[in-house]
């Protein structure tokens, strides 16, 4: 499986450690940047890292920055893409239950990096339920697919 990862300086080294991670388990990565500590826009790598899951290059996504709220609402501007926030395993889990998040964004300042790798296996791990979650995933994919 192929995992889209961006992030902005604040989540920069989390997001090393997930992908360092993610690797030693087997996924590959397309990591959009950012590549340093050096202050940047996460809008960029946000907006970069839901597009490779959008265009196919990935079949799912993790953003990070400080708190996480920022990026992911960049992520959710494009087209298609359901990012939840989580700060919990419980949160990931639901998210790819019960809302088919196809990325997650974690917040560096939030969680400890410890904390982040359970987040990411337990979401990485949940599939969709479907029945009425999928009628509800439904509603927001309709109206997505309607704003032209």
């Amino acid at each position: 499986m192929t995992i889209s990862m961006g992030s902005d300086h604040a989540g920069f080294a989390l997001k090393e450690t997930i992908k360092e991670h993610l690797k030693l388990n087997g996924y590959e990565i397309i990591d959009v940047g950012c590549f340093s500590n050096e202050s940047t826009d996460y809008p960029v790598y946000g907006i970069a890292a839901a597009e490779r899951v959008m265009d196919g290059s990935a079949e799912l996504g993790i953003v990070v920055c400080s708190t996480g709220v920022g990026i992911s609402i960049a992520a959710n501007k494009v087209r298609g893409i359901r990012c939840g926030l989580c700060h919990n395993v419980q949160t990931a889990e639901l998210s790819r239950r019960h809302n088919n998040a196809n990325m997650l964004a974690l917040g560096a300042s939030q969680v400890s990096s410890e904390s982040a790798l359970e987040i990411v296996d337990k979401w990485l791990a949940a599939g969709f339920e479907g029945g009425r979650h999928a009628r509800r995933v439904g509603i927001i994919d309709k109206y997505d697919n309607a704003r032209g």
